[in-house]
């Protein structure tokens, strides 16, 4: 009992506090990598696993969501992990012929999955450097946009639903990519140019004012080599098709 209690006076200050957020779901990634686990049948590993990343947005999304009528949190925060996996998993096998390494291979048991018959090519020393990178490449960038007032959680927060501002984004990418003075400029100040880029993108000022901090972070990843990074944010391209502006 003290325990939820304590938990729902956490999630309360998480609600309107970014840093109070980060700290939530930093104080129960242990419970997030767990969740994945279930469902991807093996623990997940940092700036590798794109499922990780969506269970931490699901659970960052029960948060903001969670009202004490609805029981306990954590209980809460499981099954839209499981649901937001499930939509990821349903949209890859819509865009993708490719079979999945998750689905039965036919044995008598009906356990065996296909990733459990292909031989372990695993290389430990190259996944230990590959980890130690990410963790490193992350903590810097954070630090970076925590010097701008943006948070992990913000760019979670304000990153577009609609396609049709993600092309919007994309067309801001593109600008600032062949524009080496407005990345660097971004970078240094944490500012995003937006009578320039609106004028030279077309891109109307209120999307870039509502999604300022989403840009800025994507912006700054696209400077100092951050590799590992650029894909693990909500993904931009300018050729998808459909929806509408937010």
């Amino acid at each position: 009992m003290h325990e939820q209690h304590e938990i729902v006076n956490l999630i309360h200050a998480a609600k309107t506090d970014t840093q109070a957020a980060d700290a939530l779901i930093e104080k129960y990634m242990g419970f997030i990598r767990s969740e994945t686990a279930k469902f991807i049948h093996r623990f997940p590993q940092d700036g590798m696993d794109d499922e990780l990343s969506i269970a931490m947005f699901a659970f960052y999304e029960s948060i903001l969501g969670y009202d004490v009528k609805k029981g306990n949190f954590l209980s809460l925060a499981a099954r839209n992990i499981k649901n937001r996996l499930i939509d990821h998993y349903r949209k890859e096998k819509r865009h993708s012929s490719s079979i999945s390494l998750y689905e039965p291979a036919g044995d008598d048991d009906g356990h065996t999955t296909l990733l459990d018959k292909i031989e372990d090519t695993h290389n430990d020393v190259e996944t230990f450097h590959h980890r130690t990178a990410a963790a490193e490449e992350i903590e810097e960038y954070g630090k970076q946009l925590q010097n701008f007032g943006i948070s992990f959680s913000d760019v979670a927060d304000n990153c577009p639903k609609q396609e049709r501002t993600l092309q919007a984004c994309g067309k801001i990418l593109a600008y600032a990519k062949s524009h080496s003075a407005v990345l660097s400029a971004v970078a240094q100040t944490g500012k995003l140019p937006i009578a320039e880029l609106s004028d030279n993108t077309g891109v109307e000022k209120k999307t870039l004012e509502r999604h300022r901090k989403y840009l800025v972070a994507i912006l700054i990843a696209y400077t100092n080599g951050y590799e590992i990074i650029r894909g693990h944010l909500c993904k931009i391209s300018p050729d998808r098709k459909g929806g509408d502006s937010q």
